[in-house]
Formats: C-alpha cells, structure tokens, sequence
C-alpha cells in the first residue's frame, strides 16, 4: 500500500509559517545540498497532495518552465518533477486549477486519499498545506512525517499542529543534517 508522507520545513519554535504566511526564515537557509535532497525524496513519490493556498504559492512559482534560466540549476530536477507529477488539490473554495497535471478532488478527503493509497504506485507527498495535513493526521492516513527544521525562531506565525487535539505517538527513524543547520527528522506514526 502507497504511503502518506508529510514534508514540511518548520521554525525550531514549531511554525510553519510567519504570522502573514511568510516564508522568508525558509529560504535564508536554503541550499543545493538541500535542493538536491529535495529532489530525491520526491523522486520516490508519485503524487503530491495540497491545500489551496499551498496549491496557489507553489503553482505560481513552479508552474513555468523548468528551464527558466533564472533558476538555480540545483532547482532543476525538482522543478521539473513537480510539473509532470499528478498534483490532487482539496479546497472547498477552488473552482478550477491549472497547474500541469493537477485536479481538484472529486471527493472528501478521506475517501480520495483511502482510494489513492489502495493504487499502485510511489507513495504520496504532502507539501505545507497545514490543514490538509491537520485532517490527515487525525483520520491516521499520515504514514511518515519529514521535518525540515530550520535553525531559527519566529515567535510567531502559523503552528504546525495548531488543530491537533490528542497526541501523536510517533518513532524517530532517520536524520539527515545539513551544512546550513536545518535537520531533517523523519518519523514514522506508530
């Protein structure tokens, strides 16, 4: 069964995003080491699953041509993936979406998701998309969560688990440290 996994780059307070959604912390800290990891852990998914706010920042800065010279080249391979992977957008305000092989889901969340798992494929990847992964998380369809914490703090913005109400048992399986400070911490739901 395809697995659910959750990559999202957090303050070391817990914040996803700045109090105006901002993600200047994000890209400080940014590298190609990190690019290229990037690109291999969603070279081992299929599909990418998004809100529609993460839909719309992503879509407008990824949705041109790859080859846009105004890219970093370790920019490349990522960008060129996320715009022929299948992209399944949940909003309930979205009326359409144009970005290259994206749909809106048909269906709630945790029949579209159940129904996807049960497919062949790679595993599916969730990037942000705070509320989509709140929803996920509570109907236990999150299989592995990857942290990219970065070494800064906010003090305030969007918290990562803000809609949580019991805890989540999870099991730390892998890290990965970056010459920039950010630690990726992998951790499987138990």
């Amino acid at each position: 069964m395809r697995k659910v996994i959750v990559s999202m780059n957090v303050t070391l307070d817990g914040f996803m995003a700045g109090p105006d959604c901002g993600l200047d912390w994000h890209f400080k800290s940014w590298n190609e080491e990190m690019a290229r990891a990037t690109a291999e852990q969603l070279s081992r998914a299929d599909t990418i699953l998004l809100g529609g706010i993460t839909y719309r920042g992503m879509a407008q800065y990824w949705n041109s041509n790859p080859v846009n010279l105004i890219r970093p080249r370790e920019d490349l391979d990522f960008a060129s993936m996320l715009n022929s992977y299948p992209k399944v957008v949940f909003s309930k305000s979205m009326t359409t979406v144009s970005w290259n092989n994206a749909r809106l889901a048909k269906r709630e969340i945790e029949e579209e998701v159940v129904e996807l798992k049960h497919r062949d494929g790679k595993d599916m990847i969730v990037y942000g998309s705070g509320k989509i992964v709140a929803t996920l998380t509570k109907l236990g369809l999150v299989d592995e969560f990857r942290m990219w914490v970065h070494p800064v703090v906010i003090g305030c913005g969007k918290p990562v688990f803000k809609e949580l109400v019991e805890m989540l048992d999870l099991q730390l399986v892998k890290t990965e440290i970056f010459s920039s400070g950010v630690v990726i911490l992998c951790y499987t739901v138990k």
